[in-house]
């Protein structure tokens, strides 16, 4: 016969065992949630998102009347500038993820900032998503060229942002210089005005030695031309 008062211990304790792993397993992964819904997002509120969806769901001002028709070039517009800034935040994910791997692996974050780059991760590839599904369903396969165009127009805006910062340096750079050229000449000139000036009497005495110099070797060559003078004059007597 079956021993049923022998199974009904073990049967209990596998219940108890399954209720108890399922119960921490859905405790855990709420508390995971919760702790990952209040995490500070990685990126501010998509606006240009919020504002492709208002333009899609126009509600009508009241129930009589029908809701207004957006034009669809207005609609395109607006996904294409939500494309443009999808791409600035693909963009900033990438050149993060080396960073943050590395700073993660020696300790120096915690778990907090690399939960947060995963959920920024897997939000941005959604949105990605998201966003070839509505260029595709205005034309086939215009969301290639979507994001072909979107990432055209990032580039030409880091590249203004770019020009912009180097221009809003130039008049500081310039005053820098200024005033560094003039600090220059001052130590310079002060330079000058401190070395000893030269002795105008050395100079003065100079010339005039010279002078004399000159004086006595023209008496000497007149004297030598007098003497030889006076012997041809003897030798022809």
């Amino acid at each position: 016969m079956v021993d049923w008062y022998g199974l009904i211990i073990p049967s209990v304790y596998l219940v108890v065992l399954i209720g108890s792993l399922v119960t921490f397993s859905s405790l855990y992964r709420k508390r995971k949630i919760a702790k990952a819904a209040s995490l500070e997002p990685w990126f501010p509120p998509h606006l240009q998102r919020n504002i492709y969806l208002s333009l899609l769901h126009l509600e009508p001002e009241s129930q009589d009347k029908k809701p207004p028709q957006v034009p669809e070039s207005v609609l395109k517009a607006a996904l294409l500038r939500r494309a443009t800034v999808d791409i600035h935040r693909l963009l900033e994910i990438r050149n993060s993820k080396q960073a943050i791997t590395t700073l993660l692996q020696r300790g120096s974050v915690g778990d907090d900032l690399w939960q947060r780059y995963q959920r920024a991760d897997q939000e941005i590839n959604e949105e990605l998503r998201d966003v070839v599904n509505e260029a595709n369903a205005f034309a086939p396969n215009w969301g290639q060229i979507l994001f072909q165009t979107a990432n055209e127009m990032a580039q030409n805006a880091l590249l203004r942002q770019k020009v912009e910062e180097i221009q809003s340096q130039v008049q500081s750079e310039r005053e820098w210089w200024d005033k560094k050229r003039a600090t220059t000449r001052e130590e310079f000139l002060k330079e000058i005005e401190g070395s000893p000036q030269p002795q105008k009497t050395g100079v003065s005495g100079e010339k005039g030695g010279s002078e004399d110099d000159a004086v006595l070797v023209e008496a000497g060559v007149s004297a030598a031309n007098s003497k030889n003078s006076t012997k041809k004059k003897k030798g022809k007597k």
